[in-house]
């Protein structure tokens, strides 16, 4: 989907990246929760006017995607293909995911810049040839220290990712001196306290970091699939120095100067919890020993947990995203994840929950309101709103409550990535608007057919129409289809232009929505659920 909303030309880029995914599988919900986090982000900062690039991708190197690919007995770039544009694009299209790009790391605008990169640290004496022998996660495709290995009752040592043992590998190899990036790495998390989110992420790296850091075995010479060395070609590029590059790489590091001065570094990494060392420490290191300027932040989110367990195809805890958009639509889907579990933390997902969720705060809240209004401007003006003539203490209340929901949102959402907490104050202001309708009873308003009773009945009706504007406005990032319909019922179209176009932090301002505006009941925004699902 196309990128839409103003942007300050010559500005630098609000710029966020997902985990570039690998595909030794279809995509399950925990990669899904990742991507729409950063596509709400990102049109959040679009809906401010801000300039915007977000980038998602897939991971093509390495011996896992090797070995899945010898499984189906197909090459490796085959398989590549096959998932890429049969499943993976697929879904984010399907999820209304508005990705500015979608790098593969398998084609040439990458490959060859990755082999640039590492050819210009091998020349400035930052990489070295030696040997290594370590037990070795291929899920993780990585070396394992001895603090990251569990053990199994048989004694053997397991990946504590993976719960699957490691193999142990001896190579000949090609160092980093990540080893001597420890002092500047602290020095930079300690003046850069925001870099790692959440507070037990930036724990976990600086204890790490702390215990002192071994060099890193940046390249691979017992299997071939992945970007060859390019000052020996019986080596490959070991997979995550390859995948990291892809967010320098897709901005136009080493092929568009202007691009890439524009855009890079990213103000936000978005990265699951099980990638966090090499996204705030090996990467960083990379970038100081190149010269390049490191990103804003690394903001690792948790796992999505089924049954106590993570959310992976490997422990069969894996559900397609379409089996719950087909039942909840794709709005709730966006919606529901960012609401129900705090970013950042573990959460767990069930039917039960969704559906509970869905039927009190999407269905009966939010969408019962925008049809109760639309009827009552139908039914008692004709579908034409009315314009306020006194506003008194109950429309003020709503005025000041909507102030505050577009602060807290905006804090919350564009800034401190608290999507739960800046979902919650909009329909904290979603029940205010409901409860101010509860008590103006706008019914029995409409018996009073004096010229006075008229003025009051506009005032309510207005006032609940202006502020479904306002919401269309903030849910627009989480919700864009029913936001859209919405804006549509209310006539805001036509009056006040395209919705995208509208400036989140300006949608408190009061009056917006003219008097005379044709309301309409559209489509009811979220349909009743058949009969739930379980797990």
């Amino acid at each position: 989907m196309a990128a839409t909303g103003s942007e300050k030309q010559g500005a630098k880029a609000f710029y966020v990246t997902t985990p570039i995914y690998y595909v030794n599988d279809a995509p399950h919900l925990g990669h899904a929760y990742t991507t729409v986090a950063g596509d709400v982000l990102t049109r959040w900062h679009r809906q401010r006017g801000e300039k915007v690039w977000y980038l998602t991708g897939t991971d093509e190197h390495g011996q896992k995607i090797m070995r899945t690919a010898e499984a189906n007995n197909v090459t490796p770039q085959a398989w590549c293909d096959k998932l890429v544009e049969e499943a993976w694009k697929p879904l984010w299209e399907h999820l209304n995911i508005a990705n500015d790009d979608f790098i593969r790391t398998t084609e040439k605008r990458h490959t060859d810049r990755v082999q640039e990169f590492v050819q210009d640290l091998y020349d400035k004496g930052e990489i070295y040839k030696g040997g290594y022998e370590g037990p070795y996660c291929v899920g993780c495709e990585e070396y394992k220290l001895p603090g990251d290995l569990i053990e199994a009752e048989d004694g053997t040592k397991l990946c504590a990712v993976h719960k699957k043992p490691v193999e142990i590998l001896k190579e000949e190899n090609y160092f980093f001196k990540l080893s001597e990036y420890g002092p500047k790495l602290l020095e930079f998390y300690e003046s850069n306290p925001g870099f790692i989110q959440p507070e037990s992420a930036r724990n976990e790296v600086l204890n790490f970091v702390k215990q002192g850091l071994e060099d890193l075995s940046i390249s691979r010479s017992t299997f071939d699939w992945g970007v060859p060395v390019p000052w020996d070609d019986k080596h490959v590029i070991y997979v995550w120095i390859d995948a990291l590059l892809n967010y320098a790489t897709a901005v136009g590091y080493g092929a568009d100067q202007a691009k890439f001065d524009e855009t890079f570094p990213a103000n936000v990494h978005l990265i699951g919890k099980d990638i966090l060392r090499f996204h705030a420490i090996i990467w960083p290191a990379m970038l100081m020993a190149q010269g390049l300027p490191v990103p804003g932040r690394v903001a690792a989110n948790g796992w999505l947990m089924v049954g106590g367990e993570k959310m992976s195809k490997s422990n069969l805890t894996g559900i397609k995203p379409q089996d719950l958009t087909s039942h909840f639509g794709v709005d709730a889907y966006r919606w529901y994840f960012l609401r129900a579990i705090a970013f950042g933390q573990d959460g767990s997902f069930s039917w039960e929950d969704f559906t509970a969720r869905y039927t009190s705060e999407l269905a009966n809240d939010y969408g019962n309101l925008a049809s109760r209004v639309a009827a009552m401007v139908g039914k008692y003006f004709d579908g034409a709103l009315p314009a306020s003539t006194a506003d008194g203490d109950a429309e003020k209340a709503i005025h000041e409550g909507l102030a505050k929901a577009v602060a807290t949102a905006d804090a919350k959402i564009g800034e401190e990535l608290d999507f739960q907490a800046g979902i919650l104050a909009i329909f904290d202001f979603v029940k205010q608007v409901n409860g101010y309708i509860t008590e103006q009873e706008p019914w029995k308003v409409a018996k009073d057919e004096s010229e006075e009773g008229r003025a009051r009945l506009a005032t309510i009706l207005y006032t609940a129409a202006e502020s479904l504007r306002a919401v269309a406005v903030l849910l627009n990032a989480i919700m864009p289809e029913t936001s859209q319909a919405l804006w549509d019922s209310l006539g805001a179209e036509e009056s006040l232009g395209a919705l995208s176009a509208q400036p989140v932090q300006s949608s408190a301002t009061w009056g917006q929505l003219p008097a005379g505006a044709t309301v309409t009941k559209g489509a009811v925004l979220f349909p009743r659920l058949e009969e739930p699902k379980k797990d």
